[in-house]
């Protein structure tokens, strides 16, 4: 679909900073960044005192720890969950927890958050407190269960509470009723990393460190870093702060041995990496253990005390990864014939024989092709039901739109939970046409034809002085960019001198620009939009080729839009 592009409305330029690069300028005035907001050290992140719960959560686990009890923590299978465990382990360790283990849910067997079977697991470990982490919120029946089971419950998340607290001793989420902490916008890992920054204080208090060294947490921010870019949560000034410095030790050759062996087996160097590389490189290798295989590999991994054994771990996870994407690409293809020829507002696919840990992704490549609500179904590895994925586009509040449809179809829907743009569900299989028709009904109320269009913010044009290395070399310094922070997109007219069609999806051209330099472009995945000759208006992000000890400019174009 050709979106329709859309620029920017311009900010206030001078109310930034004169020694800014003069594109940099325009781009965070763009954005409405304040000259404070530029300012990305640890002393500008908002204290822990304002997160509702934070003072019960860490008298709990100093308790916890002064009485030599065991502590577990309660993960997720995703990215987020994965960064969030290991910090937890790795900072309740560091801070003096004398036994510190951890439970993930199975995503085949037992699905998402505490539940009463992973309740059941973590009072196994013989721990006296469990701790979740970006999970717990919604988890009623589990948290019951694990303090029936004797064990103090803490939960940390960072997502909507539903209608029912859970009966936790203490709850430590940003988005539970009447929080008052100005960011509601923290990943689950940052969560926890606050948890660990008010219990270090609370310890310092209590002199727990007068006769050893106080631990640096800082040294967790790698991790914490990974998985608030992967889980696409906001970058408010706060996120981007701990991102920041989460890239500042990565570049600096300060991260965990586990980063660094992932960082290896990608092929990245790490002086350079930047918030993209999070989210694409290092995110879906965590991502694909949970996804085909046990979560534990990628926790494992972050969790490594060398890189000699952090090595073989990220290997694995390198090998999950291309399994994941080959089976992505054979699931998207099946999918594109599926919904070829429709005209749904509100999209459904399923095939049987699909991957469940896959199908998420399946539905989020179909979301970006269609500009459509999408959600995709494997069957259960349990028998008789689907577990589905959805996608949602702006316009669309998935989580709401789902409410709306099962008021309207009582028990249609087994089971279901997310937020505006993301949520999954189960239903009995014999139910799948009924739901796809009550779906894409939903959906046509809720979206108007404006929505249906796809939209393309850019920057503007750059002018042909700005068309060079030191533009680029200060926007890979700026940042960090991501979600409702958005990475600088240009739009431009250029002439095309030449192409080559690379591994029959890829295409590279030599282009010339307005003001007659010639330019080199890649267009990943950009088979179908190929432009042989003439003129092409495209929009594309600046990038960075280097080579040996070379550098050159190069375009990444994202759409051709004509």
């Amino acid at each position: 679909m050709t979106p329709r592009i859309e620029r920017r409305p311009p900010g206030a330029v001078d109310a930034l900073p004169a020694s800014l690069h003069p594109v940099l300028r325009r781009l965070y005035a763009a954005r409405g960044v304040a000259a404070a907001e530029l300012e990305l050290e640890l002393a500008r992140l908002l204290p822990p005192a304002g997160l509702r719960g934070i003072d019960a959560a860490v008298a709990l686990v100093a308790q916890t720890i002064a009485a030599g009890e065991g502590i577990v923590i309660a993960g997720d299978y995703d990215a987020d969950g994965a960064t969030g465990v290991a910090v937890a382990v790795a900072g309740l360790r560091a801070l003096g927890a004398p036994a510190v283990d951890y439970v993930v849910p199975d995503r085949f067997r037992m699905g998402y958050g505490l539940s009463p079977a992973l309740a059941e697991a973590a009072a196994a470990t013989g721990a006296r407190l469990l701790i979740t982490v970006d999970s717990g919120i919604a988890s009623v029946a589990g948290v019951a269960r694990a303090r029936a089971l004797g064990l103090r419950v803490v939960v940390t998340d960072h997502h909507l509470a539903g209608p029912e607290l859970p009966a936790a001793d203490a709850i430590v989420d940003p988005n539970q009723p009447d929080c008052a902490f100005a960011s509601k916008h923290l990943a689950g890992v940052g969560v926890m990393f606050y948890l660990l920054l008010a219990l270090r204080a609370q310890l310092r208090r209590d002199g727990a460190f007068a006769s050893r060294a106080e631990p640096n947490l800082a040294e967790l921010l790698d991790l914490v870093a990974i998985g608030t870019v992967a889980d696409v949560v906001r970058l408010d000034h706060n996120n981007r702060i701990l991102v920041q410095q989460g890239l500042a030790r990565i570049r600096a050759g300060r991260a965990r041995p586990g980063v660094r062996a992932l960082l290896q087996v990608a092929g990245r160097d790490a002086q350079r990496i930047g918030s993209t590389d999070l989210g694409f490189v290092l995110g879906p290798r965590i991502n694909a253990a949970g996804r085909l295989d046990d979560i534990r590999t990628g926790i494992e991994c972050l969790l490594a005390p060398s890189y000699e054994t952090a090595l073989p771990l990220a290997q694995q996870l390198d090998r999950f990864n291309r399994e994941r994407r080959e089976i992505e690409a054979q699931m998207r293809e099946e999918a594109l014939l599926l919904v070829e020829g429709s005209d749904a507002t509100g999209v459904c696919v399923f095939q049987d024989d699909w991957h469940e840990g896959v199908v998420g992704l399946v539905a989020s490549k179909l979301k970006e092709r269609l500009h459509r609500p999408v959600i995709a179904f494997a069957r259960a590895q349990d028998g008789g039901l689907l577990k589905g994925s959805g996608r949602s586009i702006a316009g669309l509040h998935l989580r709401d739109a789902l409410v709306r449809l099962d008021a309207r179809h009582p028990g249609l829907v087994l089971r279901y939970g997310g937020h505006a743009m993301a949520a999954g569900l189960s239903l009995a299989e014999a139910d799948y046409a009924r739901f796809a028709q009550a779906f894409d009904a939903v959906c046509a109320e809720l979206l108007d034809d404006d929505a249906l269009d796809r939209v393309v913010h850019t920057d503007g044009e750059l002018a042909a002085a700005e068309l060079d290395l030191d533009t680029a070399h200060a926007l890979e310094r700026a940042g960090p960019w991501g979600q409702g922070f958005a990475e600088p997109l240009f739009e431009g007219t250029f002439r095309v001198l030449g192409h080559r069609v690379l591994k029959e999806q890829h295409v590279k051209y030599r282009l010339a620009s307005a003001g007659g330099a010639t330019l080199s472009a890649m267009h990943f995945g950009g088979i179908e939009q190929l432009r042989a000759a003439g003129s092409m208006r495209v929009t594309y992000r600046l990038a960075i080729n280097r080579w040996q000890d070379s550098e050159s400019l190069e375009l990444y174009i994202v759409d051709v839009c004509d």
